[in-house]
Order: C-alpha cells, then structure tokens, then sequence
C-alpha cells in the first residue's frame, strides 16, 4: 500500500539540536521544538543549495540588462563582443597559433640585416597610393595594380617592385560606425583589406602577377600606432589586455579637473602645454617629448589628448590621456606593456601580410617611436633614438627575416639612429639623409649641402646600399633636417668658404628651399613644421621659375623631364634601392588648393600633391579617381604613350635603369664623395664589387651630374683614381676622359646632364 506524503514526512522527521545536527544521543531529553522540513529538503536531503532545480534555474534564466541593447558602451556585451571580433589583437592570437610550432620558422636565418639580399630580390619601387590610381569603372585599387598591362610597363621600364601603399582598414569606430581615415590610411584599425580597395583575393591575385613579370609585393605595417578602431575602443572600456596596447593612463575621477573639456561630437582633445606641465609634475604622464611632430597651435600643442568620459565593460566610468606622437586619431603603442599586448597586434598584422597576403617585405612606418622614459627633472622625456626603439624594430625586423621576408624602415632620425637601429632592424631605410640635400641642390644649383649630407654618412657608417633613395611619395618633401637641427645643432661644419653649425646649415637650407618652392611659386604650400607639399614635377617647374600652374606650358615640358631624369639617375645611379610613384612616371603637377579644400582645412597640405593619376589611360573621360581624389595635370601622359615616343621621360627612364641593371650599382660600394670644381656639379666614386670589398680589383664606376640648366665644365678628381686609366661613357662607349697624374681628367655636361662612367686599367705597354 502506498504511503502518503505525511507519511513520508512524519518518517523522516528528525530533531534539530545545538550540535549542528550531529547526534550525541541527547535528542530526545533537549527542549527544542522539533521542526519539519520542507519538501524541498525531503527530495534532495544531501544536494547543496546551489545543485538544487530553482537555482539552477535561476543561473541559466535569460540575462537582463539594465541599457538598452543599442548602446554603443562597454554595459552592453553585444557591442562589446563586435568590436572584439574585428580587433587586430584577436586576429593576431589567432595567426600566431597557426603558425607556432612550425617547421617553417626556423628555415631562414634572421639575427643580422642584409641590404644587399634584400636589394638582388627587387631593387627599383614603383610605390603606389591607393586613393590617386585611377581605374577602369567598377575596377578596384587591387585589381588595377594586379593588370598585365601594367606589368608588362612595368618589366619594359625596368620596375621590379611595387610597393602597394597601406591598403587596410583604417580611420576609427564612433559606436557602430566606422570613420575616416585621418592620415591617408597610416591609421590602421583592422588586418582586413579595406573594401575600398578590393580583397585578399585581388591581393593574390596582384603578388602572382607580379611574380609572373620578375616583380615583388611590399605590404605596410605600423608598428607605431593604430588609429582608433575596435582595439583603442576597448582599451577605453579596460577590458582584458587591450588597455596595455597603448601609452594610456588612467585619470582618477578627483583629477578630473585638470582635464579640459570635450567638446560635443568629439571624443577627446588635446592637452595644451600648461595641462601637459600639471599631469607630468602629478606623476600621471611623463610630460614633454622632443618635439611635437605636426604642430599646429590650437590643434596639436602637446603629444597628449584626454578622452571623454567612457563607460567600461566593469559598468566604471573612466577618462585617460593618452599619448600620440602623430595625430590625435593616432594612438602610439607601448612596446613595454607588460601584457606585451602592443607587441602580439603588431607582429599578427606582420604575419597576416607574409603568410597570408604572400608579400614579400614590409615597409615600417614610425618605427623610430617605439620607445619613450622620463628625464631628469626639467628636460623633455627621452623618445628619440631610444634603445626600445632598436630592441622593437629588432623583434619586427627578426621575425620578418624568419619567415623569408625583408622590412624598410621609414626613420627621420639623425644618422646615427638610422645607422644603429639597421645595424640590428630592417634591412633598408628611406633615404632622409640625402632626398632634402638634392632637392636644395637643383633649387640652388648648388651641391655643397648635397655633398656634405653625403660625406657626413659616409663618415658615420650609414652606405648608400642601405637605403632606398626615393622620388615622390605620398608625404611631403621632408626638411627638418633633424641630424643638422638636433643632436649636431652646435657642430661647426665648413660651408660656404666658411664654417657654421648644424643648427645653422639646417635653417639656411629650409629657408632657400622654402623661398624657391613656395614664396617664388604658389602652387607649392609648407606642411607645418616638417616640409613642403609638392609633386617632383611642380618642384622642378618651382626651380625654373615658374610661378603659377597656369605659367607651365607645353613648351617648359622638355626641361622639367630632363630635370626630372637628372634627379632620376642621381637615385639609380647609387647602391641602395630606387624608388618612384605614378606621379613621377606620369609627370604630375600639384592640385589647386581650392579643389582640396575640404581635406587641406585642417592644415595637412599634403592632399595637394596628391593628384589622380591615370598609368594606363583607362579612364581618359574621369575627373576623379574612385575614391574621390581630382585628376592632377600629368605633363608626360600614360604609360603607353610615352613607350611609343623615344622622347618620353619613360624611354629615358629605361635607358637609366637598363645601366643600373647591366653595371650591378645597386649593389656596389660607395667610395669617395669628391670635390668639384664647379657648384653645381656632383661626383660619385663607387666600386662596382657586388658588396664585396675584398675585392680589389673591382671596377670603379663614376656617376657625375649637373644641377643646374646651364652647361658647365668641370674637373673629376678623386684618390680612387689610376693615372692613364680612361673614363668610358656606358650609354655610348665613348671615352670621355684620361686621368692625368694628379688623379683627375675634364670633362663637359650639358643642362641637367649626368653620365655613368666606368673607369678602364691603363693599358700594359708591351716589352
């Protein structure tokens, strides 16, 4: 007979005692009440409470949430998870454990930089911009520089490389919203190819057309900063690692005060000077660097900028300051975080292009900033030429060599930064010791400062085969002159029949150059305090005197090309890599100031030298490229044009770099910067040995070139000579010169002339 529940309650009724329930065969004699217990403790007498079905239920019941699901802020978990989703960080987890524990990490060595392999795999850029290059309707970025067409150009000229430009997802997130870029895409917020520019596929598809033609790909990393993406918004929330990615402190809510305020719509301002002073002497921030790079009063006065009040993923509300050497939408990572979150973004975003992309090498942007200390009491904090900086770029550039790679580095440093972050870093560097010098040279027909830029590395171990000697490229023509301005401020150099600083030298350089360029000429502008916004061809016109765009007509053409080759053959004609961009090949003037307007407002001029430019004449009837950039004026037309005229910059072109080819320059060494007998005249003694300098009978070579429009006659003389020996001319195989017993022999240039000499033994008499 079943028994009812009563039953079963009364059975296992038992006393409660004050013995926490243990039996000590006093129950019965205590005067405690017994108590039932609840049905509940009947079924599951020996199950925690938390086992027990309600709570169990409770625990798994759907989640309430106190905001609205909308809500772009670190309450909303939703949001939180799509940005964790496309942070570089997360992609970067993934590729490393991919590629752990792999046999192909350990098959290329790596410790020690190598120009010259880097240089025998490709040696002559064209260097690419991804928002200028015109294309077919419907065609993108990636499909157009993957066109047989171009590269069939490309191998017919000579070009074996192409350096695409940044082409991922850049700009910033502002809740569920992407924004724009604030720096021509060097702001990079994802691994992912932006769609503005095409897709992995189309990238591919490019890196094996290239490879069909002898060609390379070269991809962009910034191991410097970010720009603000999913990364920055969730170091903003603290949530897990991402706040150690970035130079960012934390501001406790008492300090508040100190901050200035951010205005509606923005999401954080810059510190001024005073605010800079008060953190840094509160301990919060290391205060002043050694400069402010884009300084721009009432824009950029400090490299800090305080964020809004944001909420946290804790349900904190929060404000940081941050630190930006570049643009406040440029937030610099920390390379000494010790969650080494900056570290794993950056070497993912490296992999992802190598591995993934099949690139062959990497161009470092900003990595001379990577590391940053507090001075003694009363000085600016050390962030130039920090040892974090070499042991970082050492990382990078390590890594890249042990997966087959190459880096070059972009370092606007003095010398001798440049000289030891390559001694352990990227394999090549951007030339900045020598593109200001022969930008001065043709302005003043003058090589004097050339010459002295030349010798001064030479003397401090930076050789020309480390360096990629460019033309044009996005960024401004670069005058800061930092080795002269900084460090070597008060080193006395001989200049002009005298002798002055290096402070000195730099301020008179920047001077002429922007009187020449800018003041004698209006289509060229100053980009704050670092240069001049100007393509090589309105450089050139700006040389010659003309005044306004409207003042260059078709009959200045032949000049400005043979200046143009002339500073062509300065480039090539040197160890080191050669690079130029399509508004060199297409002879491209700057962009009225009024058709950028909207983009040059904030003050970068830049956007002016940055004119659509159409290689393949595929879009003929356009006045834009597709990313909105207006049509620049191209002196020389496209590529195919001037293939068909033996008087096109590009025939000319060809005849320079098939000399650099055949005679293996690239890869020589520079001997001997001489002195010349007339100013504008430049001599250049190399040894063409392949890099070998035991080899001591190598061939020398000679580059000698005139900077001015005028002919001249002038004296090649240098120690490195053999008396009796002759100087052939290699276009032609004429001698031009005998060297006399002084070492020396005459010769005649006509107007931005230049000649690639290779020095012949005297002949052995016969007995």
């Amino acid at each position: 007979m079943r028994r009812s529940r009563v039953d079963d309650a009364d059975e296992l009724t038992t006393a409660r005692t004050p013995h926490d329930g243990i039996d000590d065969g006093t129950a019965e004699d205590s005067a405690e009440p017994v108590v039932e217990i609840s049905y509940d403790e009947q079924r599951y007498p020996a199950r925690p409470r938390r086992l027990r079905p309600r709570d169990q239920f409770r625990g798994g019941t759907l989640r309430r949430f106190l905001t609205d699901p909308r809500n772009a802020n670190g309450a909303n978990p939703s949001y939180v998870e799509w940005l964790v989703r496309q942070s570089m960080l997360k992609d970067a987890d993934v590729l490393s454990r991919q590629l752990s524990g792999q046999p192909s990490m350990w098959r290329n060595p790596y410790a020690r930089p190598d120009a010259r392999r880097a240089i025998e795999s490709t040696d002559v850029w064209f260097t690419a911009y991804p928002i200028s290059l015109m294309a077919r309707p419907g065609e993108s970025f990636l499909d157009a520089l993957g066109d047989e067409a171009l590269w069939e150009a490309f191998e017919w000229v000579g070009i074996n490389g192409i350096h695409t430009g940044p082409v991922k997802r850049a700009g910033g997130i502002s809740g569920w919203q992407e924004t724009p870029s604030v720096d021509g895409h060097f702001d990079r917020i994802s691994t992912q190819i932006d769609p503005e520019f095409g897709d992995e596929n189309a990238f591919r598809r490019m890196a094996d057309v290239a490879d069909a033609h002898g060609g390379s790909v070269i991809d962009d990393i910034v191991p410097g900063h970010t720009g603000k993406g999913a990364d920055f918004r969730l170091a903003e929330m603290a949530y897990k690692d991402y706040p150690g990615i970035y130079h960012m402190v934390e501001i406790p809510r008492e300090d508040w005060s100190l901050l200035p305020e951010v205005p509606a719509g923005r999401d954080s301002v810059n510190l001024d000077a005073d605010t800079e002073r008060e953190l840094s002497a509160r301990g919060y921030i290391i205060g002043e660097l050694q400069r402010v790079i884009f300084y721009t009063p009432g824009v950029k006065e400090t490299n800090w900028s305080a964020t809004a009040p944001v909420v946290g993923t804790d349900g904190l509300e929060r404000r940081w300051v941050y630190l930006h050497y570049f643009k406040e939408g440029q937030p610099s990572i920390n390379w000494l975080d010790p969650t080494f979150a900056g570290m794993r973004l950056v070497i993912g975003d490296a992999l992802h292009s190598l591995g993934d992309l099949g690139t062959s090498a990497l161009r470092l942007d900003a990595n001379g900033f990577l590391g940053v200390e507090k001075s003694a009491e009363g000085l600016p904090a050390w962030s130039e030429g920090h040892p974090l900086s070499h042991a970082a770029n050492h990382i990078i550039a390590g890594m890249v060599r042990k997966v087959g790679g190459f880096t070059f580095q972009e370092l606007n440093l003095t010398i001798e930064d440049i000289r030891d972050t390559g001694a352990v870093g990227a394999d090549l560097s951007y030339d900045f010791v020598t593109r200001p010098g022969y930008h001065h040279a043709l302005a003043t027909a003058n090589t004097e400062f050339l010459r002295l830029a030349l010798t001064t590395a030479l003397e401090t171990g930076v050789e020309p085969v480390q360096l990629v000697h460019g033309m044009q490229n996005h960024d401004e023509l670069t005058y800061e002159l930092v080795h002269w301005a900084t460090t070597h401020r008060d080193t006395v150099y001989p200049f002009r029949h005298g002798e002055s600083t290096g402070a000195e030298i730099a301020e008179t350089v920047r001077a002429e150059l922007t009187q020449a360029l800018t003041v004698d000429a209006d289509y060229n502008l100053v980009f704050t305090q670092n240069g001049i916004a100007c393509t090589t061809a309105s450089l050139i016109a700006a040389t010659q005197g003309k005044a306004t765009l409207d003042a260059i007509t078709d009959a200045d053409v032949p000049a400005i090309r043979d200046a143009h080759l002339l500073l062509a053959k300065y480039n090539s004609w040197q160890p080191g890599v050669f690079a130029l961009s399509g508004w060199d090949l297409t002879g491209s003037l700057t962009l009225p100031a009024d058709e950028v307007r909207h983009l040059i407002a904030s003050g970068d001029t830049r956007w002016i030298e940055r004119g659509a430019h159409d290689l393949l004449d595929v879009a003929p009837d356009a006045s834009t490229s597709a990313s909105g950039m207006p049509r620049a004026r191209a002196l020389y037309g496209s590529l195919a044009r001037q293939q068909a005229d033996p008087e096109s910059f590009l025939t000319g072109l060809r005849d320079i770099l098939k000399i650099r080819s055949e005679n293996g320059i690239a890869v020589a060494s520079q001997v001997d910067i001489p002195q010349v007998g007339h100013p504008s005249m430049l001599v250049m003694v190399h040894r063409l040995d392949g890099g070998d300098r035991r080899l001591e009978d190598a061939p020398l070579q000679i580059t000698v070139l005139n900077f001015s429009g005028e002919s001249i006659e002038g004296t090649v003389r240098s120690e490195w000579l053999v008396p009796q020996s002759t100087a052939v001319d290699a276009a032609t195989g004429d001698v031009v010169g005998r060297v006399d017993e002084l070492q020396s022999f005459a010769l005649e240039l006509g107007p931005y002339a230049g000649l690639f000499l290779r020095m012949q033994a005297p002949e052995v008499a016969e007995d």
